[in-house]
């Protein structure tokens, strides 16, 4: 039997069972729609899907998500290629959102957080060829949840969206005036509370607050350091006026100022900002992330990734200091090029970017082909970090030194923590059980050009790929510790690997380093190898920046080869006081090194001094060089 399909004109009408006509609807008034026998419609290939002929109503504060769930239906059944939101306010609520049950890298424990049921605002999974389109429209979030995911997703847009909550999980308050004993506080408005028993509660839409992690911000400075709820959770707390408390305690250690902010969070990282999982080809457009809760963007086994003028920051009018509880946009196995420009980074509890992939430790050699190995650390866990096909590196832990490489035939987690693979071939004879595996097919090239990087807590950029990387005409300003760090460890977060390729040019690096003193240099190249003098990074170049430093400390390395410092300009601001004198450069058990052509400005001297290296290592013009000789073996 044939299908019956009848074509008609809708210019302003209305159909029983079918969307309502809107005033946002770009194709209304003369749009073709197909219909089947049994009344079901079907739309072009290239039409566009209105959220509001699905019942979202901009401006409503009602719940947008059962709405956008029949639009998202109505895009993959159409095959639609652009989800239209009409400027306006969205409110989602956790409700009637989507849930799915993701083991999220670098997220809680099962000790913290033994669920990993998210609650996604908005959800995409197994989509291709489709733009989302916000128009600019502010999409507002109630309670704990993650606002987007995509989820086995290729050639997806998001773009021109505005993203906040209407209770962020960090809480603020500025301190009017401080004594060792009393500190009145004015509670920001977005921060709900209430004294009970004397003690100052924060609460929000379905959560409470039990445990503690504090951030005091200093917005005249630019600074974010590490603080404590503890003397504030002891004291005697008494409203005052709206929005306003009075504490009675012990304030004498902590040297509080006025206009000072405290920002607490809980640090259980129970959702993310958003999840990009198993997906390719995903471009992010002129989003502003104003605050995220959790981890922030998570990109996790996924290909081809592109950030283009993303603003994680508070929302102006808003009036608060933090917009991201912990990192900004975190990259765990990601392969093909990472592409992050024109963005900005402001107001963070933890690194803006951090791109790395995992070790997993060998546990059992079943066969000369076959291995047992198991996730490390406790907060990334429980999902495929390996297929049948992968190119994987052995890699003796103490040493981050790769001695082999073998293609796996299959790969498949037997628990949350554990995952069985198989080799085409017999693995290494020197292989021995806790040595580790890195997924090199799954390793990222990585461009971050003409980004904002200012007042963080913790890094900038994290950075651990044998893929090229190119870091140039970025602005780091206030970063709390060192501005750009290339790390890989197999001892405590087990993210890898070895950079083979990096160049580090046309930057301003600006007041950064000081959470970290007396180890606050600007740049650090710090694999985390134990007592081991092989080469772990290679061709590092970082050629033609600004640094403008209150302290000594520009770089150092250690087990790098092929390092140059060259043309680059250090001028000593008064931004806080210079600490004890030290040495610019620190290169430790590298070879090839060249510093050479660097301009300094407000230095008495400049000197370098290495360790564990004979001076034929090191091409330099700097006349203070300083050789340490340290006996590794004691």
């Amino acid at each position: 039997m044939k299908r019956l399909t009848i074509f008609v004109f809708i210019s302003a009408l209305t159909f029983s069972g079918f969307a309502h006509a809107s005033k946002g609807n770009p194709k209304q008034g003369g749009q073709r729609i197909s219909f089947t026998a049994t009344g079901e419609e079907t739309l072009p290939h290239n039409n566009l899907i209105n959220v509001t002929d699905y019942g979202a109503k901009p401006g409503s504060f009602e719940d947008a998500v059962p709405a956008l769930k029949k639009a998202i239906e109505a895009c993959k059944k159409n095959e639609a290629i652009k989800l239209v939101f009409p400027e306006g306010r969205y409110d989602f609520w956790p409700e009637h959102a989507e849930k799915r049950n993701y083991f999220i890298s670098n997220t809680s424990s099962a000790a913290e957080c033994p669920s990993k049921l998210k609650t996604v605002g908005l959800l995409f999974e197994k989509m291709k060829n489709l733009t989302i389109e916000g128009n600019g429209s502010l999409f507002v979030f109630h309670g704990k949840m993650t606002t987007f995911a995509l989820a086995h997703c290729e050639n997806i847009h998001l773009q021109n969206i505005k993203i906040d909550f209407e209770r962020p999980t960090v809480s603020e308050m500025t301190f009017r005036t401080v004594s060792d004993s009393v500190i009145i506080a004015d509670i920001h408005p977005d921060s709900r509370h209430t004294i009970v028993n004397g003690r100052l509660q924060w609460y929000g839409e379905g959560w409470g607050m039990t445990n503690f992690h504090a951030i005091l911000v200093n917005p005249s400075k630019g600074t974010e350091v590490y603080c404590s709820w503890a003397p504030f959770q002891k004291a005697t707390a008494v409203m005052t006026a709206a929005g306003q408390v009075r504490f009675t305690g012990d304030f004498k250690k902590y040297n509080f100022q006025p206009g000072e902010v405290l920002t607490i969070r809980d640090p259980v990282r129970d959702q993310v900002g958003g999840f990009i999982n198993l997906s390719k080809n995903i471009t992010i457009k002129n989003v502003s992330m104003h605050y995220m809760h959790g981890l922030g963007i998570v990109n996790q086994f996924s290909e081809n990734l592109h950030y283009d003028s993303v603003f994680v920051m508070p929302r102006a009018e808003s009036g608060r200091m933090i917009a991201s509880f912990a990192d900004c946009i975190h990259f765990s196995g990601c392969k093909g090029h990472i592409t992050i420009e024109n963005c900005q980074f402001k107001s963070t509890h933890d690194d803006p970017i951090n791109v790395h992939g995992t070790h997993l430790e060998v546990t059992d050699i079943i066969s000369p082909t076959r291995l047992k190995i198991r996730f490390m650390h406790p907060q990334t866990y429980g999902f495929e970090a390996f297929f049948a096909g992968d190119t994987v590196a052995f890699v003796h832990s103490s040493k981050l030194q790769v001695f082999s490489t073998g293609v796996l035939t299959s790969a498949k987690l037997i628990s949350e923590t554990e995952m069985e693979v198989e080799f085409a071939a017999p693995v290494p004879r020197d292989m021995v059980i806790n040595d580790c595996l890195e997924n090199i097919t799954w390793t990222p090239y990585v461009t971050i050009l003409n980004c904002r990087f200012e007042r963080v807590n913790t890094r900038g950029l994290l950075i651990t790929t044998r893929k090229k990387v190119l870091i140039e005409n970025n602005e780091f300003i206030g970063i709390g510790m060192h501005a750009i760090l290339i790390a890989n460890d197999a001892s405590s977060w087990y993210e890898s690997g070895e950079v083979k390729d990096v160049t580090i040019r046309n930057n301003i690096f600006e007041n950064c380093g000081y959470n970290s003193a007396p180890d606050n240099y600007i740049i650090a190249i710090a694999p985390e190898t134990h007592g081991s003098e092989n080469i772990v990074h290679r061709n590092i170049r970082i050629e033609n920046n600004l640094f403008k430093i209150y302290d000594c400390l520009v770089l150092t390395a250690r087990n790098a080869e092929f390092l140059i410092f060259k043309n680059n300009k250090i001028i000593r601001t008064e931004f806080m006081k210079q600490g004890d004198k030290r040495p610019q450069f620190s290169p430790t058990d590298c070879r090839k090194v060249e510093i050479k052509d660097n301009a300094v400005e407000g230095f008495d001297d400049v000197s370098a001094q290495i360790e564990n290296m004979g001076k034929k290592d090191l091409s330099t013009d700097i006349d203070n060089v300083k050789m340490i000789s340290v006996d590794k073996k004691k």
